[in-house]
C-alpha cells in the first residue's frame, strides 16, 4: 500500500474558513533560519572571521549593536525610553507617536528598551584537556536580554514598532497597530 503524504490544506477544506473584514493589528515574527541549531552558530562566526565560535564573540556582537542603537538615537534626537516591568508600553510611547505624526513625517518617534525574556542562543564551555583548546557547545535557552522597541509613526500607515533583541541570534517583532 502506497503512503500519500496528506496536506493540512487537504484535511480542513471544507471545515474552516477564514473571512476578514478588518484587521485590527499584524504581528509578523522574523528570524535568521540558518542561526537556529549549534552547527549553524559556528558557520556564521567562522564566515565572519571569527574561527573560534566563543561566547566572547557573540557578546561582542551584541555590545556593539547596543552602541549603534544609542548612536543612532542621539544622531538622530530620538528619546530612549525605559520599560519597567508591569508596563503599557503602546501607553508610554503614545506621546512620541503623537508628536511625530504631528509632525507629518514617517520616522522613528521613539526607542523603547527592555529587560525580556528571549529565546537566543547559549553556549557551553567544555575546558582545554591535554593543551588542547577549549570546546564550545551551542544549543538555545530562554535568557533575560535587552530588547529594543523602535516605534515608528509612517504617513500611509499609522503607528508601528520593530522588536530586535540585542542577542543572538537577534530575533524580531514587527507591529502594525
Amino acid at each position: 500500500m502506497a503512503m500519500r503524504a496528506v496536506r493540512t490544506a487537504d484535511i480542513l477544506d471544507g471545515h474552516v474558513s477564514l473571512d476578514i473584514e478588518c484587521l485590527d493589528r499584524i504581528y509578523l515574527n522574523g528570524y535568521v533560519p540558518n542561526l537556529q541549531v549549534g552547527g549553524q552558530v559556528v558557520q556564521f562566526l567562522a564566515a565572519r572571521g571569527f574561527p573560534i565560535p566563543s561566547p566572547v564573540v557573540v557578546g561582542r556582537i551584541g555590545d556593539q549593536f547596543r552602541r549603534t542603537v544609542r548612536s543612532f538615537a542621539d544622531a538622530n534626537q530620538i528619546q530612549m525610553i525605559k520599560f519597567a516591568k508591569g508596563d503599557r508600553k503602546i501607553e508610554k510611547m503614545k506621546p512620541y507617536l503623537a508628536r511625530q505624526e504631528r509632525l507629518g513625517q514617517s520616522g522613528v518617534a521613539g526607542i523603547g528598551w527592555a529587560q525580556e525574556f528571549q529565546r537566543v542562543a547559549t553556549c557551553t564551555t567544555t575546558e582545554a584537556r591535554n593543551g588542547g583548546a577549549p570546546h564550545f557547545g551551542w544549543g538555545r535557552a530562554d535568557r533575560r536580554v535587552t530588547c529594543y522597541y523602535f516605534y515608528v509613526w509612517d504617513k500611509d500607515f499609522g503607528a508601528a514598532f520593530v522588536k530586535i533583541s540585542a542577542y543572538f541570534p537577534y530575533p524580531v517583532k514587527v507591529w502594525l497597530l
